[in-house]
């Protein structure tokens, strides 16, 4: 079956998507790797969890926009005006005299990823034979892992031995190279073009709704008010869709009745007790615990390596079945970030990279079958729908999560221990995404076989 997925024409949009992946894995983890070192030179700690929010938010915006693009543009002149887009928002990046233009170019970043996910998603869903989805996105699923393991080592070394500048270059021959496979691969004009207009009341209540939560975590006298009015746009943007003639989501997204809704509120919230990590773990041990860029890469990495070897174990024959895959996964989160909340406060490296090891595990053990569950579950005229919702889901958990975890570090005074290289805090942001991992765990065993 691999030499079906790997030749002719199959192997091309399937080698198209997983670059778009690696695009995604290598740029995620290059710049948390080099954050610590922007916010030193650039000023703005209080601000680091906008570095991934915003850049979340315009790929969940543009990524849940993607289907009704591609049907006006086709998906081929998509993919290929998010490349430049992308392109943009890393120069940008790279060149940014103050935070404010970094958040500009992670911004543009995400537009570009959130559009290149999902149609690389929908490529798959609309031009692969449903028997080969699974071993494409295993193969997706480790191409992600090993541009995951590349970013925070090569970052690393680039801020440690030139510079944090350097290093947000690195994802500029990567989207070169995308966008010549696309233009030799993707169909000219593959969709019709769409009557529909683009429901962009909804989809601005749904970037709105994050943002509150990340604006919450700089304004702490009205936090709460604003991430409840965040989370009341979200539930009335999902309440709203479900109504409407032409939908952002498939009809069950997070219904937790149904087997589809379970599967994306595992996917929501996983990577949301995750963010807490992703967002403070690099910057506490080298602004804390004293560690250079490459050492914080190489902790970085380890979760990437342990994600890419299990994520290889799904391509094995084997005795497992995709719902005890996505539960042994979702139950590793929980445990790792807990094992992290407790080594954190005592600077205790060992036990940090084993729970690196275990969260990799988790996420590479279940999270091709996630995607494989969430399509299947779709009802048939929904699966274009629901692959491209997939990516988007995992990018609104991050977005939130790290708008969360911004919000505690604020109020807690664990920003300022940052800022300022004292204290040993950090214990409440990490708990609470343990305690969000627990619920993904929850959920997974609510999931039937």
């Amino acid at each position: 079956m691999w030499r079906q997925v790997l030749r002719g024409r199959n192997g091309r949009l399937t080698a198209t998507a997983c670059l778009g992946e690696a695009i995604y894995a290598l740029n995620v983890f290059l710049v948390s790797t080099a954050t610590p070192s922007v916010v030193h030179d650039l000023g703005g700690v209080r601000f680091i969890a906008w570095i991934n929010t915003l850049y979340l938010v315009a790929a969940i915006v543009v990524g849940v926009a993607a289907g009704f693009l591609k049907q006006k543009l086709g998906t081929r002149r998509v993919m290929l005006l998010a490349a430049a887009c992308f392109a943009a928002g890393s120069l940008a990046a790279a060149a940014a005299p103050v935070i404010a233009v970094v958040l500009l170019g992670r911004t543009l970043q995400g537009a570009g990823e959130g559009a290149i996910a999902a149609c690389a998603y929908a490529l798959l869903a609309e031009h692969l034979p449903i028997t080969l989805i699974p071993k494409a996105m295993g193969a997706m699923a480790m191409v992600w892992a090993a541009g995951a393991l590349a970013g925070p080592l090569t970052s690393g070394l680039l801020t440690e031995l030139v510079s944090w500048r350097a290093a947000l270059l690195l994802n500029l021959p990567l989207i070169a190279t995308f966008a010549i496979f696309v233009l030799r691969s993707v169909p000219e004009r593959d969709t019709a073009a769409a009557s529909e207009r683009l429901p962009a009341t909804r989809l601005a209540l749904l970037a709105a709704g994050i943002m509150l939560v990340a604006v919450a975590a700089v304004a702490t006298s009205v936090a709460w008010w604003l991430v409840g009015v965040g989370l009341i746009m979200l539930t009335g943007t999902t309440v709203v869709d479900r109504r409407a003639t032409v939908r952002l989501f498939p009809h069950d997204a997070f219904r937790p009745s149904t087997r589809f809704g379970k599967v994306h509120w595992i996917a929501l919230l996983m990577p949301l007790g995750q963010a807490s990590t992703s967002v403070y773990l690099p910057i506490t041990v080298q602004n804390l615990w004293g560690y250079r860029p490459i050492v914080t890469g190489v902790i970085v990495a380890t979760m990437a390596l342990s994600w890419s070897a299990s994520a290889l174990l799904i391509t094995l024959p084997q005795d497992i079945s995709a719902v005890r895959a996505i539960r042994g996964g979702a139950t590793l989160t929980a445990a790792r970030l807990a094992i992290a909340t407790l080594a954190i406060p005592g600077r205790a490296l060992l036990p940090l990279l084993a729970a690196q090891v275990v969260i990799g595990t988790g996420f590479g053990l279940s999270w091709g079958w996630i995607n494989q569950v969430g399509v299947d579950a779709a009802p048939q005229g929904e699966r274009d729908l629901a692959a491209a919702l997939l990516p988007t889901t995992q990018n609104a958990g991050y977005a939130l999560g790290a708008a969360l975890a911004g919000l505690i570090a604020n109020a807690s005074g664990y920003a300022r221990e940052l800022a300022d290289g004292t204290g040993h805090g950090g214990v409440t942001v990490f708990a609470t995404g343990t305690a969000v991992a627990v619920l993904a765990a929850f959920a997974s065993f609510r999931l039937k076989a």
